[in-house]
C-alpha cells in the first residue's frame, strides 16, 4: 500500500509538471488538463517518492560542493503521481493500481529520454527513464494528496474448456468466454484459451505444458514466454464416463488444494442440491494453481465468483510475492 504525496499536471508536453494536489482521471484518457492524456498507453506516469527524495539529497550534496543550487519540486521529472511506499520499477507490466474509484494498469516501465530535460542538463542524471512507470486509466475518478493507493499483481491465466462436442465444433463454447470476462474484470489477464476433448492424456499434457513452460507472447520465433500461474478448466467434472478432468488435474498436481472445490460446492449447494455431484478438483504444480470449474456457464460464474476474492492472496503466496496469512 502506498500514499499519494503529489498529483501533478502540465498543459504542454516538454514542460515541467506542477503539483495541483488533486485531479480528475478519465477512463481510457488520462488526467483532465494534462498534456499527456489521450488514447494511448502512457496516459499516467508514476514515480516513487523515495526515489525523488534520494535525488533531492544528491542535488543538496552538489550544492554543498559549490555547485549551482537546484530545486526539485514534485512534477520536475514529469511524474503525474508521486507515491510513498511503493517501488514501482519492481512491479511487472499488467499490475493494477487502485485509489478511490480510480483503477490504473501498468503498461510500461521506464522510457528513453530523447532530449535531456532541465534536471539532466544540470545534474547529468534523471531518474524518470529508469525509475518511472506508465499506466492507462481503466476506471475514472478523483485522486488527491494523502489518498491511499494499492496494487494487485498480474497473474497470467489460462482458460481450458474440456468438451468433446466443443472440440469437434458441434457446440459453441460459452463457458470459456464467460470465465474470461469475469477474470479480466477482476484484474486477471487471460493469456491463453483453448477447447480440448474429454481425453485424459491430452488434458494432462496441456496442463503440464501450461504450468511448466508457460505460453509464448506471440507467434514469433523469439517471442517472450509468459508464465501461467492460474489455470481454470471448465467441463468434465460430472459422473459421465468421459468426465475425466478431475483425474487429469490430480495426476499432474504435486500438491492438492481440496479447500477450493469444497468452498465452491458449499456455495453452490445454497443454490442447487445437484452441486454435491460435482467432482471438481484443484491442485498445485510448481507455481501454478489449477482449478476445475463446472461446464455450465451459469455454474462457472457462481463457482468462480465465490473464490476470486481469495485467489489473489493464494497466488501471491504461491509465487513468493507475500508471506503466509497467519498473524500474531
Amino acid at each position: 500500500m502506498g500514499k499519494v504525496t503529489a498529483v501533478c499536471t502540465s498543459e504542454k508536453k516538454g514542460t515541467q509538471k506542477t503539483n495541483c494536489h488533486t485531479a480528475v482521471f478519465r477512463e481510457d484518457w488520462g488526467i483532465e488538463g494534462d498534456a499527456h492524456a489521450g488514447k494511448w498507453h502512457r496516459q499516467v506516469s508514476l514515480l516513487s517518492s523515495s526515489r525523488i527524495a534520494d535525488f533531492r539529497k544528491k542535488a543538496q550534496e552538489l550544492r554543498s560542493d559549490g555547485g549551482q543550487p537546484l530545486e526539485i519540486p514534485f512534477g520536475a521529472f514529469g511524474e503525474n503521481l508521486a507515491v510513498e511506499g511503493i517501488d514501482f520499477k519492481q512491479l511487472p507490466v499488467g499490475t493494477h493500481f487502485y485509489c478511490n474509484d480510480v483503477e490504473l494498469v501498468l503498461t510500461q516501465i521506464g522510457k528513453e529520454c530523447h532530449s535531456g530535460c532541465e534536471i539532466f542538463k544540470k545534474m547529468g542524471d534523471c531518474i524518470m527513464p529508469r525509475e518511472g512507470v506508465f499506466a492507462r486509466v481503466l476506471k475514472g475518478g478523483t485522486i488527491s494528496e494523502g489518498d491511499e493507493l494499492t496494487y494487485r499483481f498480474p497473474f497470467g491465466t489460462a482458460v481450458v474448456t474440456v468438451s468433446d462436442s466443443g472440440a469437434a465444433g458441434k457446440r459453441k463454447d460459452e463457458s470459456g468466454p464467460a470465465i474470461c470476462r469475469l477474470l479480466e474484470k477482476a484484474g486477471y489477464p487471460v493469456v491463453f484459451t483453448t477447447v480440448v476433448p474429454d481425453d485424459r492424456p491430452q488434458i494432462e499434457n496441456l496442463l503440464k505444458t501450461l504450468a511448466d513452460d508457460g505460453v509464448p507472447e506471440s507467434d514469433a520465433p523469439d517471442a517472450a514466454i509468459i508464465p501461467v500461474h492460474l489455470v481454470l478448466t471448465t467441463g468434465g467434472t460430472g459422473f459421465s464416463p468421459r468426465d475425466v478432468t478431475p483425474e487429469a488435474t490430480t495426476a499432474v498436481s504435486e500438491r492438492p488444494v481440496p479447500g477450493i472445490p469444497e468452498a465452491m460446492r458449499a456455495a453452490s449447494l445454497k443454490i442447487t442440491p445437484r452441486a454435491m455431484l460435482s467432482r471438481a478438483a484443484a491442485g498445485i504444480r510448481g507455481e501454478t494453481l489449477i482449478i476445475n470449474l463446472p461446464g455450465s456457464p451459469k455454474a462457472c460464474k457462481e463457482n468462480l465468483s465465490c473464490i476470486t476474492g481469495t485467489l489473489q492472496h493464494a497466488l501471491e503466496i504461491l509465487t513468493g510475492r507475500t508471506g503466509n496469512c497467519a498473524r500474531s
